[in-house]
């Protein structure tokens, strides 16, 4: 996991190293202090040497300016580096993410690669800093502390010794129960993030059907979750403050009785007490330190062991060696093609043999759960077959590029996602480079251009996220055109007209065949009406071929396609001819 995650620390390394060691400068700046107090006291103030006096008076004025130029620069290169690597794991978690099939997608949930990207990354942005600020300050301050507790007088630095031991044992035992808690913490996150989530994408169904009040119920359920988790770590937590009060006010105590003794025997001076007041100060203020940082940790642990599943996680699609860099054309060929979204699950396609030539329009027929959209997933190689093989241009899929492949192959998913921006920006997503012209024409053969040319700001129109204010055939017919703009070798709508009226549809599909005729054309649909003209009409059932032909000829072989045809079409449109 450290393995994972350290090399995304990158140009950050000097700040890393420099952060430390400024921490180790202030450190030795504080220990020197004490001491000085005990010579400004014994040799100064009690002989009665003003010069002394003003002398150790500016060394300790320099000596704590230093300490605070130290703790400035290490906050400020501190700072540097923890923000600096969560802005670079943030990005590497990103960029690792968007290289992911629709499988290792599946795997996360999206409210669960949220909190990854945000709250597991700003944990591990203060543990880092934590880490590099007083991970390295309390142990050194408190190691140096004792050292000098010693120096001055072993008997008393005893107590000091007996205090962190006792200190030490309570910690281990509050933190280990403590640490358990924060893993689960995180998935409550989860949790929550997915409630937000849901309810702010669905808004309008929320709305539609009055269900505020449930929504609301199932929030305050997933942040209650979240404060009772906090507030049991919290119950457990609160017992070191009164711990540590207890330990510092028992060792001042007791430095105050034996050094008492010691000062009236001769064997200690005032300045040495004075000195070991400060150090006992030093000590279990850096274990205290030592404390917040092992709880800071822990809560890392959890967010890095996250963050670390989602980089280690390889996308299921990978280029293959020396992958092909172009496609031949537009042949589709499944050759006993099977396929289960699950590697030990029930196959959703099974033993598909489908030959589609290049330039021919295909409609796809089939009910609900059919595996239509499984099956023209395949062909970008969205996901992969568990059986047999899929081409493209003749070739299998899998010796492709995948941008080459996914370049020859535009898309229209059942779910339309538009941008926010205008409608050229959304339209540019098919080719950056597009010109106006380029624009307007796929717009032309989608029927987009008729309704944008009846906004006010035309192609300059800003979309809303999701596409919210527009139709939902508005928002189909832009993806089409979007589609279209890769000037792509095969066409796939999947179900991507169902909310364009009929007579829309028609003149969609008449553009079609007069201005991309060598282009492939796979249409899914429902309505029999859109796929009747083409060249071939396949039928699925189960995951299987039921029929696969003309229209004509379907519907004179094939029960499932005269059952939807005879569930379609009006007897008035059998006697005035097909429409």
């Amino acid at each position: 996991m450290i393995k994972k995650l350290t090399p995304y620390i990158g140009e950050f390394k000097l700040p890393s190293l420099l952060t430390p060691l400024c921490m180790i400068a202030e450190v030795v700046c504080e220990m020197v202090i004490p001491l000085m107090i005990a010579s400004l006291v014994d040799d100064g103030v009690t002989v009665g040497n003003l010069k002394h006096v003003v002398v150790m008076g500016l060394a300790m004025a320099a000596v704590s300016l230093l300490g605070l130029l130290f703790g400035s620069l290490g906050a400020i290169w501190g700072a540097k580096a923890s923000t600096g690597f969560s802005r670079n794991l943030r990005q590497g978690m990103f960029e690792h993410i968007q290289t992911f099939s629709f499988a290792n997608i599946d795997h996360f949930s999206t409210a669960g690669l949220v909190t990854r990207l945000t709250t597991d990354v700003t944990n591990i942005q203060n543990a880092y800093q934590m880490i590099l600020r007083m991970c390295f300050r309390a142990p050194i301050s408190l190691i140096c502390a004792i050292f000098m507790a010693f120096r001055v007088n072993s008997q008393m630095a005893m107590i000091y010794v007996w205090a962190l031991l006792f200190l030490s044992v309570c910690l281990v035992i509050i933190l280990s129960s403590t640490m358990k808690i924060f893993p689960k913490v995180f998935e409550k996150y989860d949790e929550l993030n997915a409630s937000v989530q849901e309810n702010v994408s669905a808004i309008r169904v929320v709305k539609a059907y009055v269900r505020e009040k449930f929504e609301n119920t199932k929030f305050k359920a997933a942040s209650g979750n979240l404060y009772n988790l906090f507030v049991k770590a919290e119950r457990r937590m609160m017992i070191v403050m009164p711990l540590m009060q207890l330990t510092v006010y028992s060792c001042i105590l007791l430095i105050s009785w034996k050094g008492a003794h010691l000062i009236v025997g001769g064997t200690l001076t005032t300045g040495e007490l004075m000195s070991l007041f400060t150090y006992c100060m030093n000590i279990l203020m850096s274990l205290m330190m030592v404390a917040m940082v092992f709880v800071m940790v822990s809560m890392s642990m959890a967010s890095a062991r996250r963050i670390s599943e989602v980089l280690s996680e390889d996308s299921s699609l990978t280029n293959g060696e020396k992958p092909v860099m172009e496609v031949a054309d537009g042949s589709i060929d499944f050759e006993d093609a099977s396929f289960a979204y699950k590697k030990d699950g029930a196959e959703v396609l099974s033993h598909i043999d489908l030959h589609i030539p290049a330039g021919s329009t295909i409609g796809i027929l089939g009910g609900t759960g059919s595996a239509k959209s499984s099956l023209v997933q395949l062909i970008p190689r969205l996901y992969d077959v568990t059986g047999g093989c899929v081409k493209v241009g003749g070739l299998d899929v899998r010796r492709y590029d995948l941008d080459t492949l996914r370049g020859a192959v535009a898309m229209v998913l059942q779910k339309n996602v538009l941008f926010r921006g205008t409608i050229y920006e959304n339209l540019r997503w098919g080719d950056e480079n597009a010109t106006d012209e380029q624009c307007r024409e796929v717009c032309r053969l989608a029927c987009a251009d008729e309704f944008i040319d009846t906004f006010p700001d035309g192609y300059e129109t800003m979309v809303e996220q999701g596409g919210a204010n527009l139709s939902g055939g508005q928002k189909q017919r832009l993806c089409i055109a979007r589609a279209l703009l890769k000037n792509p070798k095969v066409l796939i709508l999947d179900d991507s007209t169902s909310a364009v009226d009929t007579a829309t549809d028609a003149r969609i599909r008449a553009a079609f065949a007069e201005k991309i005729p060598g282009v492939t054309k796979l249409i899914v649909a429902q309505r029999i009406s859109s796929i009747q003209h083409a060249d071939s009409i396949l039928v699925l059932d189960d995951g299987r071929i039921s029929g696969f032909g003309t229209h004509e000829e379907l519907l004179s072989t094939n029960p499932i396609y005269q059952e939807v045809y005879r569930s379609q079409i009006r007897p008035e449109d059998e006697e005035g001819g097909e429409a």
